[in-house]
């Protein structure tokens, strides 16, 4: 049986006093920790009660007071998300179609947004993000319907009839393009 003599770690310790701080900062909590009392001297006050110590960037504590992002430092500098892609802005699309048989799909986008290519034209997406995309048809019945695309996936489509053919990937919808097929 292990028996712990020390009390709370350091790490406990500051995560209570940030949660007790952040409470009384939203007047959840008066300065002992329970529900705000109506006492005059109280009321706007926020203090450690018995036994507690200042925490630094609260009125009368020690310490540097926390970063501030609204002025530009971060809270928290070395927090990275690991295996998460954030889409970055889309470029802009082309005011005229352009000429081409590949699109492809990367920072969550369709790259050209807008392609021109004749009747007979196998046009060929190629997903280059991390995550998964569609090649799907606006609108219902038309012919593009891929199934979802992950890294390096392809998909293929021959277009035989002119036409404009907008298309959307369906698990991130403000993905959008067009081909467009002339005779």
């Amino acid at each position: 049986m292990y028996l712990n003599l020390r009390g709370p770690s350091r790490r406990a310790r500051a995560t209570a006093g940030l949660a007790v701080a952040a409470a009384g900062a939203l007047g959840l909590l008066g300065a002992c920790g329970h529900p705000p009392h109506t006492s005059s001297a109280v009321v706007g006050a926020l203090a450690p009660g018995p036994g507690e110590h200042p925490l630094a960037g609260m009125p009368g504590g020690t310490g540097p007071a926390p970063a501030d992002p609204a002025h530009g430092a971060s809270p928290m500098p070395s927090m990275s998300m690991p295996n998460m892609s954030m889409p970055k802005d889309a470029p802009a699309a082309p005011k005229a179609p352009v000429a081409g048989t590949a699109v492809a799909i990367k920072n969550f986008a369709f790259a050209p947004a807008a392609l021109k290519v004749k009747a007979g034209t196998t046009v060929t997406w190629t997903n280059q993000d991390t995550d998964a995309h569609t090649v799907t048809s606006s609108g219902s019945g038309g012919p593009l319907r891929s199934a979802a695309l992950n890294t390096r996936a392809t998909y293929r489509y021959t277009f035989t009839k002119p036409g404009t053919y907008a298309y959307l990937c369906t698990i991130h919808p403000f993905m959008t393009a067009t081909v467009e097929v002339t005779p």
